[in-house]
């Protein structure tokens, strides 16, 4: 066993490299993505927050308009 790990290393140094680069790259996708997936859900939940109560200003801005206009 110590053998063919001998020879693999002696051989084929520069596949363990790509193989040992190519683990870390996918570690650290997937570190980002279960990292930024709940941030971007917040803020999809924050934005669609703000969304609703700048319809109910813009709601109430025309409603006062309309009374306003109505009133004259």
């Amino acid at each position: 066993m110590a053998e063919e790990m001998k020879s693999q290393q002696q051989s084929g140094g520069g596949q363990n490299v790509k193989g040992d680069f190519s683990t870390i790259l996918s570690g650290v996708g997937n570190l980002l993505d279960t990292t930024l997936t709940p941030l971007g859900n917040a803020l999809v939940q924050a934005l669609e927050s703000a969304n609703g109560v700048a319809q109910q200003i813009l709601e109430g801005i025309s409603k006062t308009l309309n009374n306003n206009q109505g009133k004259q």
